[in-house]
């Protein structure tokens, strides 16, 4: 007799969904974070020569072709530190989770967070515990050291800022977290590009400390690469997980071409950075609605009713995010990605016929 796929697959992964990616054809896509503006043509027209001469026959370079090297200067990676790269940093996450999934080991992250944490502690077999945030989303440290304290994680997982809530933990009290934690530490960084701080100068000098980051929301989002930043020791460990070519070489060639243009993005995301403040704002003239701080290249808003908002914005041609029922604290929570000042325009436009 052949068994089937349910009897088969792992109960926990049958019982589970497919990590949802919305249709966003035909729509305003303001619903993942990325980066609005295309590539300006005069780089297009020199990112296809450069590409043109990668030797696609053959297979990338396993440690990056250089391109980690480029990443460290570009980016004020300490000379300590040494670099990982992934396919995404959604590969990282995964990485980390095979090397530490050992019989009892624990995963701890804040809730609400991104869901790829729990959902790779759960691929890889290790136990999750999620730490609710206060109600405002500020962190909650004394309820997250005494989890510390209490289920001595392998890893804990902080996204600095936090997604999908937006606002950035202070410094020290993330401090506070290597200071406890008995094991390692993954500051996810990846929307650094639009906070006021970060944690990369510690890295290679704390022993539990890795910072973890993508290319993703500089507007590279299509390549999907993702580097962490580290002690050997950890890093050398990982690498023993990760698989030889994870980095093609269309994407490394054209993440070290984007390097060399770094100035462009960074324009771009200072941009991103003045309109979020703009949408700020104008979102709080709409009294119906709590909107909360943001260090990130989006806005979390609560209103009175998420779906119905999500399904007229959605009918009148702008997808964002609908956070409602994904937790608990999520409650009737919208999130908005910063757009061009076009895009946010017209997204304030329709808010205002909306709750008028």
């Amino acid at each position: 007799m052949t068994l089937t796929a349910k009897q088969l697959v792992r109960p926990e992964i049958a019982g589970i969904k497919a990590y949802h990616v919305s249709d966003a054809a035909g729509l305003l896509k303001l619903d993942a974070m990325e980066n609005p503006y295309a590539l300006p043509a005069a780089l297009r027209a020199e990112l296809g020569q450069c590409l043109a001469e990668v030797a696609i026959n053959r297979y990338p370079d396993p440690h990056g072709g250089g391109l980690k090297d480029e990443l460290k200067a570009a980016f004020a990676i300490p000379a300590a530190a040494s670099v990982l790269l992934g396919n995404g940093s959604d590969e990282i996450i995964t990485l980390i989770a095979q090397a530490l999934a050992r019989p009892g080991a624990v995963m701890l992250a804040l809730e609400p967070s991104f869901v790829m944490y729990r959902m790779n502690a759960l691929f890889s077999g290790l136990q999750y515990v999620g730490v609710p945030l206060h109600a405002d989303f500020s962190l909650n440290l004394p309820a997250l050291l005494e989890a510390i304290a209490t289920h001595q994680p392998a890893v804990v997982f902080l996204s600095y800022p936090n997604n999908p809530t937006g606002p950035q933990f202070a410094r020290d009290q993330v401090l506070a977290v290597l200071d406890a934690a008995p094991g390692l530490v993954v500051v996810d960084e990846a929307y650094q590009a639009f906070a006021s701080d970060s944690l990369m100068d510690l890295a290679g000098s704390r022993p539990n400390l890795l910072v973890m980051r993508t290319l993703s929301k500089l507007g590279l989002a299509g390549l999907r690469l993702g580097y962490a930043a580290g002690p050997a020791e950890w890093m050398d460990e990982l690498d023993k997980v990760r698989p030889p070519y994870n980095i093609n070489v269309l994407t490394q060639a054209a993440a070290r071409f984007a390097l060399r243009h770094l100035d462009v993005f960074m324009q771009q995301a200072q941009t991103l950075c003045d309109e979020r403040q703009r949408l700020l704002q104008a979102l709080r003239q709409f009294t119906a609605t709590t909107v909360f701080d943001s260090q990130a290249n989006f806005i979390t808003l609560r209103v009175p009713d998420a779906g119905e908002l999500f399904a007229w914005l959605k009918k009148n041609g702008i997808l964002i995010k609908n956070l409602h029922g994904s937790h608990p604290l999520l409650d009737n929570c919208l999130r908005i990605t910063v757009g061009s000042p076009e895009e946010n325009t017209a997204v304030l436009a329709a808010l205002g016929r909306y709750f008028a």
